[in-house]
């Protein structure tokens, strides 16, 4: 049985306006390194994170440009020097369990790497961009599907465009909620997330 359009929109709507008060599980990205082997379990913090939150080492800036990840679309020399130009910080995640949460932080750094966005960390004064996401899922039968919405701000804490949608995750062991949730799903969004906001940075390059 699938849900109406106005039911996923509502759902959409109610995750972004509770966000702001929903911080059961929240997981500071700077604690986050680059993916490896195997995901490790990080604990979950109280809040976001402040000034004097632990800072995420920032990776260094690509040598050269990097082409698109595969199935992207070209980049022009404007939108790569754009690109290159942005310093990301990635807010605490808001919604999500923190197995769920490792993955999808981790993704983000590779794919901003590879798109050539430099990250920046949590008490990094000189970020360009902020981007806060929310997460929840919602279970049916046997199926569950995660809802994520992603902020933009500036630094000056003004929201300049919003990123969001859902994906299927496929049952694994029976469970439901954020159990039934695979880290390959996780990476999906963080690859998905990465994507749509280089095309806007491209877009806003021209």
């Amino acid at each position: 049985m699938r849900r109406s359009h106005v039911t996923t929109v509502s759902l959409l709507l109610a995750l972004a306006l509770s966000a702001c008060t929903n911080a059961k599980d929240v997981l500071e990205p700077s604690a986050i390194t680059p993916p490896t082997t195997s995901a490790q379990t990080l604990p979950a913090t109280s809040g976001p994170a402040t000034s004097g939150s632990t800072a995420a080492a920032a990776p260094a800036p690509p040598s050269s440009t990097p082409a698109a990840p595969a199935g992207s679309s070209p980049v022009s020399p404007a939108q790569s020097a754009a690109l290159s130009k942005t310093r990301l910080q990635v807010a605490p995640i808001v919604g999500a369990s923190v197995e769920a949460a490792t993955p999808l932080t981790a993704e983000l750094q590779a794919r901003a790497r590879q798109r050539g966005i430099t990250l920046a960390g949590s008490t990094d004064q000189t970020a360009t961009h902020v981007l806060k996401g929310y997460f929840s899922t919602m279970s049916e039968g046997s199926d569950t599907t995660v809802i994520y919405v992603w902020d933009v701000y500036d630094p000056a804490g003004n929201r300049l465009h919003r990123i969001n949608g859902q994906q299927k995750a496929p049952s694994v062991k029976g469970g439901e909620g954020w159990a039934a949730v695979t880290p390959a799903t996780m990476q999906g969004i963080a690859d998905q997330t990465i994507d749509q906001f280089a095309a806007w940075l491209g877009g806003q390059a021209g």
